[in-house]
């Protein structure tokens, strides 16, 4: 186990980590009252602009115990956090907590980088939501703790399929969903050569992938013989799910199909698009003058859960993320304290009256009723994931999957693309082991 160390950190880095690790126990035997200094905690800017409250009241109530120790909040942008991050890991200054998102964990657990949690000291770890436990587990050890939970879902314009269709609500068959966006697209693309009823980005793999799953198809297999991982995008399940992403964008996305996500709520903000497919906050974002949303859409912008194939709901990626302590830190003891208190049972409470989905099955059952979050909480129990391999850095970095998706809008085949893919995905996914 943490046999592959990337250049940033090094061997003396796991060194300093063992040193650094023993520093932190003798000062936890110190009475609370007498530990002095700062404790670091890198969130990301969600929490600034989303819930501030409940990062002061974690402080507060952490100072309440440890009134010699200033609690230092740095907010980082989800850009560069990881290239900021891996500088910070490879010299002297560096956070006691980060928060990753939960397909980022992987990597810093296999590098050594991120300390040992104990789930027994965490609020409601019994119930935590798998998909970010599993992402915080490796060899029976866990390294970080569920923060909150997300999950994808149809954000789309009411007004717009009102107008076209007579229905603010959105078709809930993919069949009678495409109908409904057929007349959006006739009635709103006359004016606008680049309006989509349906933006759906060419290179947005987490949505490719989601069609994957829709029919039965995965990303990749673990072999228990081999004991290797084994990528399968070359299955027929895997295929028929890719050719019907890539069929709905050519069909409904008249913008530049060559793009990612990453704009696709301004997109809608712009009123250059019906319906998106993304994360529930996106919602927010496409409203939110500080995220260069439109106001005037507001009460405009609803979600629901998204139709996929064969009648059933389209699978959700399940994203969110987690938060650990840094092996290097000498505060390690004050680190899992604090997170503790910043994911305790009245904190995830807080995030839950905000609509963010908590990190445990158990405060998330009361949003699957509640209208405006019901899309997004249901989609949770049947979402996937990525492969949990210690490669799966190295093929999403590689940029595996959209230079897939891109190669076959470009014209390749399905077939040929898919098996290019799995070559390259079993080489990446596999060199950590």
């Amino acid at each position: 186990m943490k046999r592959k160390l990337i250049a940033a950190i090094g061997i003396a880095g796991m060194m300093f980590s063992v040193a650094a690790c023993g520093g932190g126990d003798s000062e936890s035997a110190k009475d609370p009252k007498d530990r002095k200094g700062d404790l670091t905690v890198w969130l990301m800017t969600d929490a600034q602009s989303s819930w501030p409250e409940l990062v002061k009241q974690a402080n507060t109530e952490f100072n309440k115990k440890y009134p010699g120790v200033k609690v230092k909040i740095q907010y980082q942008q989800w850009g560069d956090k990881t290239k900021k991050l891996d500088a910070a890991l490879a010299g002297d200054s560096f956070p006691d907590v980060v928060e990753l998102g939960n397909t980022e964990t992987m990597t810093y657990i296999l590098n050594g980088a991120l300390g040992d949690i104990d789930a027994k000291k965490y609020d409601n770890s019994d119930t935590w939501i798998s998909g970010l436990k599993d992402t915080c587990t490796y060899e029976g050890k866990l390294y970080c703790v569920p923060y909150y939970a997300g999950a994808r879902v149809a954000i789309y314009n009411k007004s717009m399929f009102k107008a076209a269709t007579g229905s603010a609500k959105l078709p809930e068959t993919e069949t009678d969903l495409t109908k409904a966006l057929d007349k959006v697209q006739k009635k709103y693309g006359k004016k606008d050569k680049a309006f989509s009823s349906l933006y759906l980005p060419g290179r947005y793999w987490y949505a490719a992938m989601s069609y994957v799953a829709a029919y039965g198809g995965k990303i990749a297999e673990y072999d228990e013989s081999s004991k290797k991982w084994k990528a399968t995008l070359s299955s027929p399940e895997a295929q028929q799910g890719i050719q019907h992403f890539v069929d709905l964008v050519k069909k409904y996305n008249h913008g530049d199909q060559t793009k990612d996500e990453q704009d696709h709520a301004n997109v809608m903000a712009n009123e250059k698009a019906g319906l998106i497919y993304g994360n529930g906050w996106e919602a927010g974002s496409v409203i939110d003058p500080a995220a260069n949303g439109n106001p005037k859409l507001k009460d405009k912008i609803g979600t629901a859960a998204m139709p996929g194939p064969n009648g059933k709901t389209l699978p959700s990626f399940i994203g969110g993320s987690d938060l650990a302590t840094i092996s290097k830190s000498k505060n390690q003891d004050l680190g899992q304290y604090w997170i503790s208190l910043f994911t305790n049972e009245k904190s995830e409470a807080a995030l839950a009256a905000k609509d963010i989905l908590p990190n445990n099955t158990k405060q998330l059952e009361p949003l699957k009723s509640k209208p405006e979050t019901a899309p997004i909480a249901n989609a949770v129990p049947d979402a996937w994931f990525t492969p949990i391999a210690p490669g799966w850095a190295s093929v999403e970095k590689k940029e595996t999957l959209e230079l897939m998706l891109l190669d076959i809008l470009k014209g390749k085949s399905v077939a040929e693309a898919t098996k290019a893919a799995d070559t390259e995905i079993d080489g990446l996914i596999n060199e950590a082991s």
